[in-house]
């Protein structure tokens, strides 16, 4: 018989029952929790960014000429990523002093209620500058929910892998990115299509933010149901995957932080050039159907999560980091015929969306957490979170206002330059750690 023994979380102690058995977590059930949590964040963060292109500078910024409208829409959403790491510091104090349940509640909700004051939101020509000010403190706070909702199950399941499908499992929580665009931006299409402009502007557009605060809900209880287990719970405190004082992390681990966060800058990168910024090009410099490069985007998003799947049987063959460095390279080829793309017309933009969501599927499956072995057992938890929060906010916070503003100014070379940056970060991160490890 067992002997009962607490395991401590934080400032908390489970006990388990002395006969009961220790029991598994299957990897499909921490798979089922991680999918869920990640397509609810993704959704509610594509719901704004494509509202900052649509809705946004017409019902906030209606003093501004349309691209400089779409300019201030793409700084405000650059907000929630600085506020990301933010969150996630909290957030851990938070969990230490009363457990990850209550954090988990507090960032979802918090992150419900961001999305849905945002839907509440009069417009410029009602209350002036005070609505641009409620939206960035909306936007702000949903960045803050996002990164507070971490929870670790990306990790767990990481580490449940087996040594032969660690590619496998680790490109399982990606899927959350291409499902969220998928439902976000086929819910604005089907709206957009169905609405007068005029209606869409004045109220048409709420809707999918409250569709947002109805999935988080779905998510919170998804994903209590399974780290409130008694089952997780083991599994968690058996890994170490607890906070950790953020600054011992950087003290001791603070390089993999940094190349952790440029390890996966070619993905990162590519993320919103793909996603979010063709669709403010083609509104400012194409007639095409918004509809129907919604669709495409949508198609686009369908193929992403294939290639994400393909991607971890091919890293499980090749390796990951090797697999990132073929994506990396394919980016910057990619990114050569970019600029032609965009500007040979619908067809040219519809194989821009199609090929560049490929190989962000590629790319962006083995992005998460390739490094965080660097970590050991005692930072893992923390050092994942904020290696995320860190890539997200240098590779992706402000590629659209980056990429929209100087191409505005210079043309669609920009294009190639953003995607070449993040390529070359990716390949001197991975080739840094790998002679640090052979070093060590």
């Amino acid at each position: 018989m067992q002997s009962s023994s607490p395991v401590i979380h934080g400032n908390h102690q489970s006990h388990y029952a002395p006969d009961a058995p220790p029991s598994e977590v299957a990897p499909g059930e921490i798979a089922v929790g991680v999918v869920i949590g990640r397509a609810s964040e993704y959704f509610d963060f594509f719901v704004y960014g494509i509202a900052s292109v649509l809705v946004f500078p017409a019902v906030f910024f209606p003093h501004m000429d349309p691209l400089q409208g779409i300019l201030w829409s793409f700084a405000i959403f650059s907000l929630a990523f600085i506020a990301r790491p933010i969150g996630t510091i909290v957030s851990m104090w938070i969990q230490a002093r009363w457990g990850r349940a209550t954090k988990l509640t507090l960032a979802l909700f918090g992150l419900g209620t961001c999305t849905v004051g945002i839907a509440l939101l009069p417009g410029f020509n009602d209350i002036g500058v005070y609505a641009i000010a409620l939206l960035a403190l909306l936007r702000l706070g949903q960045g803050a929910a996002v990164g507070a909702s971490w929870d670790g199950l990306p990790s767990l399941l990481a580490l449940n892998a087996p040594e032969h499908k660690r590619g496998w499992y680790a490109m399982v929580g990606q899927l959350g990115a291409p499902v969220g665009f998928m439902i976000a931006a086929g819910l604005f299409a089907y709206i957009y299509s169905s609405l007068s402009f005029k209606d869409f502007i004045d109220w048409g557009w709420r809707y999918p933010f409250f569709a947002a605060f109805a999935l988080n809900v779905v998510a919170l209880f998804a994903r209590l149901r399974l780290v409130v287990t008694n089952e997780f719970e083991r599994e968690l405190g058996d890994h170490e995957l607890e906070p950790a004082n953020v600054a011992e992390l950087m003290r001791d681990k603070g390089l993999h932080v940094w190349i952790g966060a440029a390890a996966a800058l070619a993905s990162y990168a590519l993320f919103h050039v793909v996603t979010i910024f063709p669709l403010s090009w083609m509104l400012l410099h194409s007639g095409q159907s918004v509809t129907d490069f919604l669709i495409m985007q949508v198609m686009g998003a369908f193929n992403a999560a294939g290639a994400i799947v393909l991607s971890g049987l091919i890293a499980d063959k090749l390796g990951r980091r090797t697999t990132l460095v073929i994506f990396a390279v394919a980016i910057v080829l990619f990114s050569l015929v970019a600029p032609w793309l965009l500007d040979a017309g619908t067809m040219g933009q519809y194989v821009f969306v199609l090929l560049g969501f490929v190989l962000l599927g590629f790319s962006y499956g083995q992005a998460a957490g390739s490094v965080t072995a660097n970590f050991g057992a005692k930072y893992r938890y923390t050092g994942a979170a904020l290696t995320s929060d860190l890539a997200w906010l240098i590779g992706a916070a402000f590629a659209p206002l980056i990429v929209l503003g100087l191409t505005a100014q210079y043309g669609l070379a920009v294009v190639s330059l953003y995607l070449i940056s993040g390529a070359v970060c990716t390949m001197l991160a991975l080739g840094i750690n790998s002679y640090r490890n052979l070093q060590s």
